[in-house]
């Protein structure tokens, strides 16, 4: 990563500035990046040693910068914050965000799922060359500043090396983050400082997360890590509405996790709160019919243990052991119940797993406390972006997409604000 040690040391000595953006992830430097260009005097203030380390993190796998789906569809990812986001996408959009990646040197392409990478997969690139624009257009950086609020006199407070710093700003943006990921900056730690400013901050939960649930000693020392793959999982919410999802999942020691059951933790996490309980139905055949299944399996198997039998019927192992896990042994024998069974496997969830471990939270500012532009009602001045507001949306690029439009629509509030303050 760059050295910004020369960067820190200038935006330390220096405490005046058009506008402080809080937070070096994507929507600070995002917010940077687009005021910079206006010709403000910006700097950016984190308190990790550097900058986009959750952004660094989620590219570990591949980054997913978008997705390439309809904007209709798109604009439905973000579930009861969809019509507000939809003002943000309109600002930046996943195109907008693949154009701007390509200004970067980073060419972009759709996999088959619709999602949208980089060719190089990479964030690392991404990163390096995005820092370095910013450098160059006179972003200053100040690392390992932590905000602690403000003095008396309306100026930021940062700790530093054990000294305090204030930063007087024309205008602030905060880009902190959601609670998630606590070891990468995003800790959830200003919400006491907001709260404190009377903003209503909801609790933060966790998203696009795994779930708890009791599977037997012996088969969590034999299934733990294993994937399900090209299942169709199914439940009905708090609500009466029904929600499904084709994929895949992971089974774990604590119970279940994966892209599929990411994609339905938000409602499956509301009605846990609803009803202290949800069984999620798992499709481990979703491809096959049943009859034809129960015939083979209903055959006598004579001296063939049953485990063989189901082996030779086309059952794997690991559906062997689900089975064994929510049928007795007499239920084992009947043909068409292990059909149905497998056809309608049940996962009865207790709690989805520590929000630490969640990839992001819903919760946060309540959008009610900002304005069209992102300003905080009560604190003029102050605008708020990314996931530190409570929305969330299912990963595949949502998230990205609406925290880069989200920094897009702030600074543009900034400039038109500060705009209008200098034509007073």
């Amino acid at each position: 990563m760059p050295d910004h040690s020369q960067n820190a040391h200038s935006a330390k000595s220096q405490t005046d500035f058009d506008v402080v953006i809080v937070g070096a992830g994507p929507g600070g430097l995002m917010a940077a990046e687009e005021l910079a260009a206006k010709g403000y005097r910006i700097a950016v203030f984190d308190a990790m040693p550097s900058a986009g380390r959750k952004l660094l993190q989620a590219g570990r796998g591949g980054l997913n910068l978008t997705h390439s789906e309809p904007k209709a569809d798109f604009m439905q990812r973000y579930g009861e914050a969809s019509q507000q986001i939809a003002l943000w996408l309109a600002q930046f959009d996943a195109d907008d965000l693949r154009a701007w990646a390509a200004g970067l040197g980073v060419e972009t392409f759709v996999g088959s799922s619709g999602r949208v990478y980089p060719v190089s997969m990479q964030a690392a690139p991404l990163l390096r060359h995005w820092l370095q624009r910013l450098k160059a257009a006179g972003v200053r950086f100040a690392m390992r500043h932590r905000w602690v609020g403000w003095n008396d006199d309306n100026a930021l407070l940062f700790e530093s090396a054990g000294e305090q710093v204030a930063v007087h700003a024309r205008a602030v943006v905060l880009a902190l983050g959601g609670a998630s990921w606590p070891r990468l900056g995003s800790n959830g730690q200003w919400q006491a400082l907001l709260e404190s400013r009377g903003i209503q901050v909801n609790t933060f939960q966790p998203s696009n997360c795994g779930f708890n649930l009791q599977w037997s000693p012996v088969f969590q020392e034999r299934f733990a890590g294993e994937p399900l793959k090209n299942v169709l999982f199914s439940f009905t919410d708090h609500r009466g509405q029904r929600w499904q999802k084709q994929g895949e999942a992971m089974l774990t020691q604590y119970g279940i996790e994966g892209s599929a059951v990411y994609a339905l933790s938000a409602p499956l996490r509301d009605t846990l709160v609803a009803n202290g309980t949800v069984t999620l139905y798992a499709d481990l055949l979703p491809y096959k019919e049943g009859d034809e299944l129960v015939k083979r399996l209903a055959k006598p198997h004579g001296k063939q243990s049953l485990s063989s039998h189901f082996k030779r019927c086309g059952l794997s192992a690991l559906q062997i052991g689900l089975l064994r896990e929510v049928l007795t042994a007499e239920n084992l024998q009947d043909a068409q119940r292990v059909v149905n069974t497998l056809k309608h496997y049940p996962l009865h969830l207790s709690s989805p797993r520590p929000i630490e471990e969640a990839i992001s939270t819903a919760g946060g500012i309540a959008l009610t406390e900002m304005d069209d532009a992102l300003m905080l009602r009560k604190l003029p001045g102050v605008f708020a972006v990314g996931e530190m507001l409570d929305w969330e949306a299912p990963t595949g690029g949502y998230l990205l997409t609406a925290v880069m439009a989200s920094a897009k629509v702030a600074a543009d509030g900034v400039d038109a604000l500060l705009k209008s303050a200098q034509a007073q």
